[in-house]
């Protein structure tokens, strides 16, 4: 069926001033200033009261720390001491635990205009084998497109690490999981299926100094060997790179190169702390990186060198990361903080507003490795986030894109996935709010009531 979203009040498209054209889970057609759609049309949205978007695109996140937001024991603490006060209490998460903080952290991430949910789990405490298992579910049942990246650890704090050995698990079983997840669930990037790839896999070990050597490489070569992309912390910290030259001899990209991990296959989280030269040598592989602007400033991490990033050729995404740190799933908000983020570091000529929507839309596109998403154009699939700005906030606007990034958007009226409206007037379909929060806070009681 043929659907026309008529005549928004603005789109963030060249040549679409009346719309685009929607059909089986793709755009079909952008209909320009003074046009019509080509042939017949099945059914009209009218959108003349809405802002459409590229559905954005999340390309960072823990979803089970949504269980431990503003916890006591971790407040106003930097990294490494921040995830020492948590590991105890992530130790106890279970399978009911799990599904209830997926079950959030994807109806956030859609209710803040996000159509392609990315999560990172590292997390196996005994009995959660099927972890992502219970995540594919849980994207499923609510309609959002995935690519969950099969974490691992396998450095405890008796190796030197910093997670308790309850948490970790031999090399052998991880790659063991690794490889049937992917054989399992990972659908091609080029697949056929209407509207495109609906869940991917990717490899993620936790980062440097919580596996070893091995593991890394066998990640890499397992992953090639499948086609499949590779994802890390890295860089997030001055202690890390400190912590890193201590146990590697080296800092950490110099590390991630020697278990060949420096190409455009792999995307990394933060990356704060490169120096110039290791910028360009990122640029030169085209590894992405997704920038965590509301996490960095929480855990006063630091700031993503995203303009010399980008400058130099690599890819620069947006991520909310773990609600642990940055304590909300919000993606659009996370756009504004980026913006002013990057404005305040770079000066005001450097970063604009459609720079900070590009790295949600386009950038992470890019880092994911899905140049069918991310761009509202022909032949891309119907990812799409539709804003209304009928809140006191945009009372007096001008521009009614960059209203959405300065004046502070925060909730979508409509979303659709694949052609398919998942959110419709603010309400995410077949979700009841107020059952899954009274769960999840039952759950989150429940794991902080071990210690």
């Amino acid at each position: 069926m043929k659907l026309w979203i008529k005549d928004p009040l603005a789109i963030l498209a060249d040549n679409a001033e009346r719309g685009l054209v929607v059909e089986h889970g793709r755009i079909i057609e952008l209909v320009p200033r003074g046009g019509l759609p080509t042939g017949p049309i099945d059914h009209i949205f009218e959108a003349d009261r809405h802002v459409v978007l590229p559905g954005l695109i999340n390309t960072h996140h823990h979803f089970y720390q949504t269980l431990t937001r503003a916890f006591p024991a971790a407040l106003n603490k930097s990294l490494f001491s921040w995830l020492t006060a948590l590991y105890p209490v992530w130790a106890g998460l279970d399978e009911e635990a799990l599904r209830s903080a997926a079950q959030v952290a994807i109806a956030e991430l859609l209710l803040s205009g996000c159509t392609t949910v990315v999560d990172h789990h590292y997390v196996f405490p005994d009995g959660l084998a099927q972890a992502i298992d219970i995540e594919v579910e849980e994207a499923h049942r609510l309609g959002v497109r995935a690519l969950f990246t099969r974490g691992s650890m396998n450095l405890s704090v008796k190796d030197g690490g910093l997670p308790p050995d309850s948490v970790v698990q031999n090399e052998d079983v991880i790659l063991a999981d690794s490889e049937r997840l992917i054989t399992r669930y990972h659908q091609p990037t080029d697949t056929p299926a209407e509207g495109g790839a609906m869940i991917q896999i990717a490899l993620a070990p936790c980062s440097p100094f919580s596996v070893t050597r091995q593991l890394m490489q066998d990640s890499a070569w397992l992953a090639d060997r499948h086609g499949v992309r590779l994802h890390t912390h890295l860089a997030e910290t001055e202690d890390e790179n400190a912590f890193c030259e201590k146990l590697f001899g080296c800092r950490p990209l110099d590390y991630l190169e020697d278990c060949g991990w420096l190409t455009d296959q792999v995307w990394l989280a933060h990356g704060i702390h490169f120096n110039a030269g290791e910028i360009a040598r990122l640029g030169k592989a085209g590894t992405g990186i997704c920038h965590c602007p509301s996490s960095n400033q929480v855990l006063a991490s630091g700031v993503c060198p995203a303009p010399a990033l980008e400058a130099a050729g690599a890819p620069v995404g947006l991520g909310v990361d773990g609600s642990a740190s940055a304590d909300c799933s919000n993606l659009i908000q996370e756009v504004r903080a980026a913006f002013l983020l990057q404005r305040l570091n770079n000066g005001a000529d450097a970063i604009g507003h459609k720079d900070a929507l590009r790295y949600a839309t386009r950038g992470s596109a890019a880092c994911i490795g899905r140049p069918d998403l991310g761009l509202l154009a022909p032949g891309k699939a119907a990812d799409l986030a539709l804003f209304q700005l009928d809140e006191l906030r945009f009372a007096g606007h001008g521009d009614p894109i960059a209203a959405l990034v300065l004046c502070g958007a925060h909730h979508a009226d409509r979303v659709m996935v694949a052609g398919r409206w998942i959110v419709s007037d603010g309400v995410i379909t077949g979700l009841d709010p107020a059952e899954l929060m009274a769960r999840h806070r039952g759950n989150a009681a429940r794991l902080a009531g071990r210690l």
